[in-house]
């Protein structure tokens, strides 16, 4: 194969076209097998083939520095520059991650998971670049659906007052992860449609020379354009069309569901893995759309990831418009959200935990500060979530519990969550968030409460003494579990506890622990550092209760395993026993 001699990107500069069309089919082969077999980002990487191959033909990485945007399109070039073997060899499949990697290839230089970000952060580079008196191009490399994304649109701004080199490629395939949403998308189309020569043109507006390739899929006519920047002393867009999922049928049929894939069986595409049973995207799908055809005030919003609530194609087509999409901009989603509920309206916002992570001011400033009663979903948010180190889920508590006037609340089961969930949309007092649970979904026959408003009033679900357990949220079934190892351990049972709410302290509840209780255990889901554990602790700080607080180091994990980490910050009944007894 000629893939054999391809071990940096400077063997590539010498291939004829012919070889060239080889080696990118030679690529697609690499890409199948370690995405049937491993799953992972398909559409991007498919659809991005040609024009990775042409990029490094055309320029001359490292001096050359590439910025992938999210860089879930990053595989083909780890590929071309010397990570091959982790796609080509499946004994090699764990040796790289699934974005790009400054621990793995000095081609690489961020680790970026989040949307939106690679013309600041090629911005930056340039400016570097120009500040020390260096040469070398620098390309941004940004899909049309993040160009929805407030930091693109702010660096895309700012990149013409930068000056100097520096060549944005945006990778138009007319699609996000589901489809395009907003204003801009129309100007895209026109631009498609004129072959580049519509008058009103996005790019240009913005001060940024430009150039349009309508085969992005295209090796010979993607040489001819980049080698037309190469070097170019001002900022310039160079806008390819693209196909994504190109090369594999069920991926550009199906775009929406091959962005990102479980392994399947190359042949029919069906996943090895089938899913199966409930899910709580599922359920909270089914559950919204009752919500919506009973009362018409009531509106999910999502930031481009609609299938994390369950909401496909077709469920957005039963929703109506009482389903939004804002696109690649939580921050708006949330101001929206507030200005709905501020005007009656019944405001559902979804997206996963680190994603939320873009929206503190909003939540603070638009929502809470005004008490606007809209309710956010935080899905993901937990050990079980993602594993990747830009997708981690373990910050929210600390992040979202501190902001005054939310209410956050940690539900234990799938009927605790949604009793928790209807009373937040019908409610009209407070803004809110729910935890979305993470442990698959745990069913109870205990009885939950339908009002939430009494705030801070934890549950005492087991009665005991000497010690207390308050198992917050995901953690109540560790909680459950380590009750029953003390009582059988010890013989006395101890009192276990639902705390409910992450954003207050039940002080009633935990000045009566004292009289029959000398050990309070916390167990929480999320980085102890600002988080659950710590307002208990403060608490009982001036008496003699003893509180060990249990859950995860502040850091940023890639790419873990469950149990490693539970055992590593000792989550276990066992290992919790074995500290305090």
């Amino acid at each position: 194969m000629l893939i054999d001699s391809i071990h940096s990107p400077s063997d590539i500069k010498t291939l004829d076209t012919d070889q060239l069309l080889t080696l990118a089919a030679e690529i697609r082969s690499g890409l199948m097998n370690r995405l049937s077999k491993k799953g992972g980002h398909f559409g991007p990487n498919f659809g991005i083939v040609e024009a990775t191959v042409a990029l490094h033909y055309v320029f001359d990485s490292p001096k050359d520095k590439f910025v992938f945007d999210v860089s879930h399109q990053c595989y083909v070039h780890k590929i071309l520059t010397g990570r091959k073997e982790a796609f080509f060899c499946d004994a090699h499949f764990d040796d790289v991650s699934g974005y790009t990697n400054p621990d793995e290839s000095p081609h690489d230089f961020f680790n970026v998971g989040h949307t939106s970000t690679s013309v600041s952060l090629a911005c930056g580079l340039a400016k570097a670049r120009d500040l020390k008196g260096e040469t070398g191009n620098v390309i941004a490399v940004i899909g049309d659906g993040s160009l929805s994304g407030g930091e693109a649109l702010e660096g895309l701004d700012f990149a013409a007052e930068l000056g100097g080199n520096l060549i944005i490629v945006v990778n138009d395939n007319d699609m996000s992860i589901a489809e395009n949403h907003g204003g801009l998308y129309q100007n895209l189309r026109t631009l498609r449609e004129t072959n580049g020569k519509a008058p009103c043109n996005l790019f240009r507006a913005m001060g940024l020379d430009y150039r349009f390739l309508a085969d992005g899929n295209d090796i010979p006519a993607l040489i001819a354009a980049f080698r037309a920047v190469r070097d170019t002393d001002r900022p310039t867009v160079v806008h390819i069309c693209t196909k994504k999922g190109s090369g594999y049928a069920p991926a550009e049929t199906d775009r929406e569901n091959w962005h990102w894939h479980m392994p399947f069986d190359p042949e029919t595409g069906k996943e090895l893995i089938p899913g199966g049973g409930e899910s709580y995207g599922s359920l909270t799908c089914e559950y919204l759309l009752k919500k919506m055809k009973a009362d018409p005030r009531v509106v999910a919003l999502a930031a481009a990831v609609p299938v994390c609530i369950g909401f496909t194609e077709e469920k957005r087509r039963e929703a109506g418009r009482q389903f939004v999409d804002v696109g690649i901009a939580e921050e708006h989603a949330v101001a929206m959200a507030s200005g709905i509920a501020r005007n009656g309206g019944k405001p559902v916002f979804a997206t996963h935990s680190s994603f939320f992570q873009r929206t503190y001011d909003q939540i603070s400033q638009d929502l809470c500060i005004n008490r606007s009663p809209a309710t956010l979903l935080v899905n993901t948010a937990s050990v079980y979530g993602m594993h990747d180190i830009t997708h981690l889920g373990i910050f929210d508590i600390a992040m979202m519990s501190n902001i005054p006037n939310l209410v956050y609340l940690a539900p234990t089961c799938c009927e605790e969550y949604f009793a928790m969930l209807d009373w937040s949309i019908e409610q009209n007092q407070f803004p809110v968030a729910v935890r979305m649970p993470c442990n698959g979904v745990v069913h109870s026959s205990r009885r939950f409460d339908t009002d939430y408003s009494g705030l801070n009033r934890y549950e005492v679900t087991q009665q005991g003494e000497n010690t207390a357990i308050l198992a917050l949220g995901d953690f109540y079934q560790l909680g459950e579990a380590l009750a029953a190892y003390i009582t059988e351990k010890t013989g006395t049972a101890p009192t276990l506890v639902n705390p409910r709410y992450i954003t207050g302290t039940d002080d009633r509840l935990l000045e009566q622990l004292k009289a029959r209780h000398s050990v309070v255990i916390t167990l929480e889901d999320g980085i102890l550092n600002g988080g659950f554990g710590e307002k208990i602790a403060r608490f009982y700080g001036p008496s003699a209760m003893k509180v060990y607080s249990y859950g995860l180091k502040k850091e940023f994990l890639d790419r873990y395993q469950v149990g490693d980490v539970l055992k590593a910050n000792h989550l276990t009944p066992e290992q919790i026993y074995c500290d305090i007894f």
